[in-house]
């Protein structure tokens, strides 16, 4: 089937599609497909309209209609195609002008639209791909991972609140769906609810104007699990902090299970109030780190197996592998990046073609390149000791801790065996490093100076190679 431009016949807008609805996940995957600028001058205005069959029909400003076809025609359909299959097909429309609303209409939609949200009977969904069975376990979010289930198998009982915090794009949204999906099939006719601060802020105040404010609390407290993303962004909001208190205190009340997720500890909220602060520590707080380049790799080969993606040269995940380590999000993003370039100019999906992509729209990164010897000395100056100790047979406490650090980095940033590492740090055994890259993992997730330090090396190691610690 052609792709199409038509005019669009007039009529009532639909609502904004529904989480596992697949234009969201097609537009996630056009976000990443270009660049900033691209995106916020032609895509970014782009509105669902509806679903015919395999086609998605989608509106842009009337000026922009002829140009968004011809430009960006093809890309549409390489996303749309990687979500719902190859018969995919994607129809942009022209949006129709008007003026823009007056505040009091401004207002009363955003009253209906709150109305809408508490309608009796109303089932949450939640994005189908993101479930426990597609997350990715590593020794970076275990402990994450085996809490969320938990809290998932048995709300209210298990952790209460479950508060897993960590940098973006490390998978917390994953494990926040993960439960909602999970409560949602396995939970004997529990509900879920999830939102983010953004979401429950905008609720709020469109109740608090529409006078709806007992449907709003319904909403929020008469679910089983609660579920609250980015909650950081809860602090300042006078108000909006206020009801949450509230809703907080009634939730757990009711026994009620609580999940939030933030971009930082608890502990690290100064503009929190300290009563909210203290109720979020007061659960289980745990963390999601940078994964290794083994569970990147894993990613990377689920994202191939989930999306039916074929002709993927193995090498082209190693690359991103290995040149993309703190943001599974900018992973993803980078191997959307390669395969829709490969599809919209019928090149294989190989090497040298990650490498011409990555070097044009990530420009900063640069291949590691470390050495063995580079990592020790390396760990040998953060914790000011000579190579000849780091390599020595001493089992003191602190050459000790530096060496299987080194270890579990250079099994990290580097490809060498487990034997070549062995044998470069003293003639050790494999089984020797194996065990050090074991005791640093634990020591990380039970550790936060440990984690620290090792992220704070790793980002030296890789980002600064002309870098030494002080």
């Amino acid at each position: 089937m052609p792709f199409h431009t038509v005019e669009r016949r007039p009529h009532t807008p639909l609502p904004d599609p529904t989480p596992d609805h697949p234009w969201p996940l097609v537009r996630s995957q056009l976000r990443q497909a270009v660049t900033d600028s691209t995106w916020h001058l032609w895509l970014e205005s782009l509105e669902f309209r509806e679903l015919l069959e395999t086609t998605i029909v989608v509106a842009a400003p009337g000026p922009n209609q002829r140009w968004v076809t011809d430009r960006f025609g093809r890309l549409l359909r390489a996303c749309a195609k990687s979500v719902m299959g190859p018969e995919a097909e994607v129809r942009v429309v022209a949006q129709e002008q008007g003026p823009d609303p007056t505040p009091e209409v401004r207002l009363r939609n955003a009253a209906a639209s709150a109305a809408d949200q508490t309608a009796a009977g109303r089932r949450e969904r939640f994005n189908p791909r993101l479930t426990f069975d597609q997350f990715v376990i590593g020794d970076s979010n275990r402990f994450a991972h085996a809490a969320a289930l938990a809290v998932a198998e048995m709300p209210g009982l298990a952790y209460n609140p479950l508060f897993i915090c960590g940098p973006p794009g490390l998978g917390k949204t994953h494990l926040l769906h993960s439960i909602a999906n999970y409560v949602s099939a396995y939970g004997d006719g529990a509900t879920a609810r999830y939102t983010t601060v953004e979401g429950f802020t905008n609720h709020f105040i469109g109740a608090l104007h529409g006078g709806d404010i007992d449907a709003f609390k319904e909403t929020y407290r008469g679910v089983d699990v609660l579920i609250v993303d980015d909650i950081q962004f809860l602090q300042s909001k006078v108000k909006t902090e206020e009801e949450f208190f509230h809703t907080f205190n009634a939730l757990l009340a009711a026994g009620a299970q609580l999940v939030l997720s933030s971009d930082r500890p608890p502990r690290d909220m100064d503009a929190l109030e300290t009563r909210l602060r203290e109720r979020f520590e007061a659960g289980l707080v745990c963390d999601v780190r940078s994964p290794d380049y083994e569970t990147r790799l894993t990613i990377l080969r689920k994202r191939v197996q989930q999306d039916a993606i074929e002709g993927v040269d193995t090498e082209v995940l190693e690359l991103l592998a290995e040149r993309i380590a703190d943001n599974v999000r900018a992973l993803e993003g980078a191997f959307i990046r390669i395969v829709a370039f490969a599809s919209l100019t019928g090149r294989a999906v190989d090497a040298g073609l990650a490498s011409e992509v990555l070097r044009g729209l990530y420009p900063e990164l640069k291949p590691k390149g470390r050495t063995l010897r580079e990592i020790q000395e390396h760990v040998c100056a953060a914790f000011s000791l000579p190579l000849e100790e780091l390599l020595s047979a001493s089992r003191t406490a602190e050459p000790a801790r530096a060496r299987q650090i080194a270890m579990y980095l250079a099994r990290e940033l580097t490809r060498e065996s487990l034997p070549a590492i062995g044998r470069a740090f003293g003639d050790r055994k494999h089984t020797t490093v194996m065990h050090a890259c074991k005791t640093t993992a634990a020591r990380i997730a039970n550790d936060r100076d440990t984690s620290v330090l090792v992220d704070r090396l790793r980002r030296e190691l890789r980002d600064h190679p002309d870098d030494r610690p002080a």
